[in-house]
């Protein structure tokens, strides 16, 4: 059973989101979740409305249905440094002083890669961590990672490092690095819309991880919006002439008590907009179906979640989350 979930996708298709919802989801009967934000946009937060995260494990929720609690922490290059320093080096006071002088900072910004390894291996560690009686100090533990066209390099860096380490402390912890991540604790989600560019970023991005022989978990297809048309009414807003759908019209006008004299020539005002309405539906309905037959094709676990009309606020996650659940995220 995966216990490190990491979430990736390309912008804009709510990854932040659908990774927070996994968190509660996750954590659901008792279990403790943890979620790492690696970005550094304290989206999380945001989400949960609550004050900017802190470099330290703070509960931020309960989850729904049984007690257990979400935790989070936004994990700060920097500061994941100086813990690096003290772990290997014992160089408490001496990383504070190389912090001081600007150091630790030039380090993580000229070295984007070393940035990646410290945000890897704190998760990891979460990961590993156990408590005094042996047991994990958290059941899963959830990241919000980078976009998909980053994820591949960004959870491989540690094998470059082992690579160029070829021994020491620093070639140790990259490969307990990659132990955790090319393992069945592992699983690597992808978040997407029924759209053309986000669907086939998923795709590309799965092929890489596959190449790359990291684990690959689900795919959750988010703001799945409603098909308010069946099957016949798709064929007629498709293929059907604008007098067939004029008539239709007039007769659910008459039948609503809007149409005849109280309403002289109603029917044909709305006609063009309405069949414009229609197409434009139709051609969205086929797209959203060559998507799902793409992302059918990966062969893997697929969840939907539908589009929030209000927009995502707490009460939308638990209901994302709970939905999530239903679908069977945590078996």
């Amino acid at each position: 059973m995966s216990r490190l979930h990491v979430v990736s996708g390309k912008g804009g298709t709510g990854k932040t989101t659908v990774a927070a919802a996994l968190a509660l989801a996750l954590a659901a009967e008792g279990k403790r979740t943890l979620l790492v934000e690696v970005e550094g946009r304290q989206g999380i937060a945001q989400l949960f409305e609550t004050e900017a995260l802190p470099y330290e494990e703070r509960r931020i929720a309960v989850a729904p249905g049984g007690g257990g609690e979400v935790y989070a922490l936004a994990i700060d290059a920097e500061r994941a440094l100086l813990d690096y320093l003290q772990m290997f080096y014992k160089l408490g006071s001496a990383g504070r002083a190389l912090k001081k002088i600007g150091a630790i900072d030039f380090a993580t910004t000229i070295a984007p890669g070393l940035r990646d390894v410290l945000l890897t291996g704190k998760a990891c560690e979460a990961v590993r961590r156990k408590d005094r009686t042996g047991r994990y100090a958290y059941d899963h533990v959830v990241m919000d990672a980078p976009p998909t066209g980053r994820i591949t390099r960004f959870l491989n860096v540690n094998d470059e490092v082992a690579g160029l380490a070829r021994i020491g402390p620093i070639h140790n912890q990259a490969q307990a690095v990659m132990r955790v991540l090319k393992s069945p604790q592992t699983a690597v989600h992808f978040v997407t819309l029924l759209e053309e560019m986000p669907v086939q970023e998923t795709v590309d991005g799965i092929a890489d991880l596959r190449a790359a022989q990291l684990p690959v978990g689900g795919v959750v297809i988010n703001m799945v919006r409603p098909e308010v048309l069946d099957e016949a009414d798709v064929e007629v807003a498709a293929n059907g002439s604008r007098a067939a759908v004029a008539r239709t019209l007039s007769h659910a006008l008459d039948r609503t008590g809007f149409g005849g004299t109280r309403h002289p020539g109603l029917a044909e005002r709305l006609v063009d907009p309405l069949v414009a309405q229609a197409r434009e539906h139709t051609e969205r309905l086929a797209l959203e179906r060559r998507g799902r037959r793409e992302i059918a094709d990966l062969a893997l676990p697929t969840y939907e979640l539908e589009l929030l009309g209000d927009g995502v606020d707490l009460a939308g996650l638990y209901r994302m989350a709970r939905e999530l659940r239903k679908q069977g995220v945590s078996e």
